[in-house]
């Protein structure tokens, strides 16, 4: 019997050579992993090894014109718990619930989760949170984040808006802004075992949230400050429903202040029962009929298309019929005869009907489209309202009629201001805005463009226009608007809401100033005084307080411009 024969051999050596070649293959694949793949597996091993925690990115700053701070950040903590790292459940339950305002068994729910991480509250106070780490509990995280706060309170309310507790914008110039003043997340990561409980020994890392980019506005704290004062004023007055007050540059656009009243403090902003008619500005977001201010846009129209001359007369008998319907004057015994300029002078309704019909529903349709008063204005607000206006073919006599004198339609207060602005400031449609220049941390700023539109109309009929809107307040209706030693120009208004039954009204007045060159421009618009209504009487005298108070530090701004 031979033992070591030459197949035994063979069979020994091939699997011999085939374990070869196998160790050569795992050398070749180690080597090859070590070497190529290694920064891979080193990300793999550190994701199970390393436990992560967020860090909201801080949000840029927003500050107004002169660099005041509206908008900024205060240190916070965010408070969460690591359920296999607890070493005594019912003293963390405890402490958490007793310091931190949330029920006993929220926490113990949170507490008791078998999870990598459990949040039990965002954006503590500094103070909190230092005192949570007092206690030195296992398993408490107390991480330090930052929370948005608004040193004006009210101030700005409905323009800024606010950033949420996740750190995005919500409302306002926050969210329209908010990929511009995001920052960068950070983390904070933790060497852990498997069983998820960290090793004692290794420090755990933080990498820093980067800033976002911080945002110039166009806005003035100090006129700002003055509107909200005259606007709470006039709510308390005439008991309206809301007063709203806007103040914008009509050359350029700049808004430097926007007042909804009442409004709401920044730094609680869910402290009411209709969160959003709390939150909503109304001077974007609603429209309404503007009355007898919409009579500057008609008289622009006849101007530019000469159906009317300065000193041609008109007849007011207090009222005018139209088809079937008497449409009265607000002086219902009549202006009797009168110029173009003294029409305008007594926001007469009667002569604007008669040029409504002289326009025709085409003409008008065609100045709606070249003045830009179907599109929207292009504001840098969220939510803003189009204007609400016939169909073409549906606009008969009447429908012209109510149209000359700014009724049965609606636009928003800040699709009128624009529209007027580029019929005094020479026939340029400019964009109202708000955001003026991002600046980063380096301190370097870009600018803002804005693309505004020639030719809206003729200088001649902007000049003219000016001319006879500076008459309205120092002659006519709008005088109490008038503040000695100043040339003002403006219109006074009064409208209903609907069903006209319910006898709401709003009042209120468009002003500028310098009559000649406007670099101001104020709306006062009040909802539903409970007594006095014609904005002649409630709403030009609270234009008048705006004038007396900002046209001094105005002229301080133009001088500092130039």
């Amino acid at each position: 019997m031979v033992l070591n024969s030459t197949g035994h051999r063979k069979k020994t050596w091939v699997l011999f050579m085939m374990l070869i070649l196998c160790m050569a293959g795992l050398m070749i694949r180690i080597g090859y992993i070590m070497i190529f793949e290694s920064s891979y597996y080193e990300g793999k091993a550190k994701e199970i090894q390393e436990r992560e925690r967020i860090i909201s990115g801080i949000r840029g700053d927003i500050l107004d014109r002169n660099g005041n701070v509206i908008a900024v950040n205060e240190t916070a903590y965010n408070i969460s718990v690591i359920h296999n790292q607890i070493s005594d459940e019912e003293k963390v339950i405890e402490v958490l619930s007793g310091e931190l305002g949330i029920d006993e068994e929220k926490v113990r729910k949170r507490v008791e989760k078998v999870s990598s991480i459990e949040k039990i509250k965002n954006n503590v106070s500094k103070e909190m949170g230092e005192k949570i780490l007092s206690y030195n509990l296992d398993g408490v995280k107390v991480d330090e984040s930052s929370i948005r706060y608004y040193p004006n309170n009210e101030l700005f309310s409905k323009v800024i808006g606010f950033a949420g507790s996740d750190g995005q914008g919500v409302v306002g110039l926050e969210t329209v802004y908010d990929k511009l003043l995001s920052g960068t997340p950070g983390k904070i990561l933790t060497t852990c075992d498997g069983r998820g409980v960290e090793v004692e020994g290794f420090e755990e890392k933080r990498i820093a949230p980067g800033k976002g980019k911080n945002l110039i506005t166009t806005l003035d704290v100090n006129i700002q400050k003055v509107c909200m004062e005259k606007a709470k004023e006039a709510y308390e007055v005439n008991r309206a429903d809301g007063v709203s007050i806007i103040a914008m540059n009509p050359k350029n656009g700049e808004i430097y202040a926007m007042v909804d009243y009442p409004e709401y403090d920044l730094n609680d902003p869910f402290e009411g029962e209709d969160l959003n008619s709390m939150w909503r500005n109304s001077c974007v977001s609603d429209t309404y009929e503007p009355g007898s201010t919409f009579k500057i846009i008609t008289a622009s129209i006849a101007l530019e298309e000469n159906l009317v001359t300065l000193d041609e007369r008109f007849y007011c008998p207090g009222y005018i019929v139209v088809e079937d319907r008497r449409i009265r004057c607000h002086k219902t015994a009549g202006h009797g005869s009168e110029s173009f300029v003294e029409g305008i002078q007594n926001s007469c309704n009667p002569v604007f009907i008669d040029l409504g019909l002289r326009i025709g529903s085409d003409r008008y349709y065609d100045y709606f489209k070249k003045f830009g008063l179907l599109d929207k204005t292009g504001i840098d607000l969220p939510g803003e309202a189009g204007t609400i206006m016939h169909e073409k073919d549906k606009i008969g006599q009447v429908e012209l009629a109510t149209i000359a004198f700014g009724q049965s339609f609606q636009i928003t207060p800040v699709q009128l201001m624009t529209t007027v602005s580029s019929l005094i400031n020479g026939g340029t449609r400019i964009v109202p805005h708000i955001g003026m220049a991002e600046s980063e941390n380096n301190g370097k700023t870009v600018k803002f463009e804005y693309e505004n539109k020639e030719g809206i109309c003729s200088e001649k009929t902007s000049q003219t226009m000016r001319m006879l809107l500076e008459s309205v307040v120092s002659e006519g209706s709008g005088k109490n608007a008038a503040v000695e030693g100043y040339e003002i120009g403006g219109k006074t208004a009064t409208s209903q809401t609907f069903p006209r039954s319910d006898n709401i009204y709003i009042a209120s007045f468009l002003g500028f100033y310098p009559a000649d060159d406007p670099q101001i421009m104020y709306l006062v618009k009040i909802n539903n005084p409970k007594d006095a209504y014609y904005g002649g009487t409630i709403a030009a005298p609270v234009a008048a307080e705006l004038f007396k108070e900002t046209i001094p530090y105005i002229s301080t701004l133009r001088n500092d411009d130039e």
